[in-house]
């Protein structure tokens, strides 16, 4: 089974005098302003490295959520952020990591039982295959 899901950019203008706008195939961004300060600086507006940070947040809780059901455990909460970074190397720039930080409410789990199946979810998560970075993580029990 293969899904697809698009998104798109459009870009007008230099580097940095230009803008551009991003939008989602479902409409949870609609033309959403983006530019070089928004990525660079502070600069009002999104940036593709932030929208990766939320994808693979998203996409390694779903991911834990599956693994913990497996093994009979429903998560309360799994509150996750990610950290992307980019450098620049060179003449150009890469984007060297994504730090994971979860705090999760998992009852009935050891600490033992939670770092391994929170590490098989980091490992398995789609997004964290496509990065071509390090992919690191820091989970904690709460409460």
């Amino acid at each position: 089974m293969a899904i697809t899901k698009h998104g798109s950019a459009v870009w007008k203008g230099g580097i940095k005098d230009g803008s551009g706008t991003i939008s989602t195939e479902t409409g949870a961004l609609d033309a959403h302003p983006y530019g070089f300060a928004s990525r660079f600086e502070s600069g009002k507006g999104s940036n593709p490295e932030e929208l990766i940070a939320a994808a693979h947040a998203a996409c390694f809780s779903m991911a834990l959520s599956l693994m913990l059901t497996q093994e009979g455990m429903a998560p309360e909460e799994l509150d996750t952020s990610a950290a992307v970074t980019i450098e620049q190397q060179g003449e150009g720039f890469t984007i060297t990591s994504s730090r994971l930080t979860l705090k999760a409410k998992v009852p009935g789990i050891d600490e033992a039982k939670f770092q391994e199946i929170a590490g098989k979810a980091k490992e398995g998560c789609p997004v964290s295959k496509l990065l071509n970075a390090e992919v690191t993580l820091e989970a904690s029990l709460v409460g």
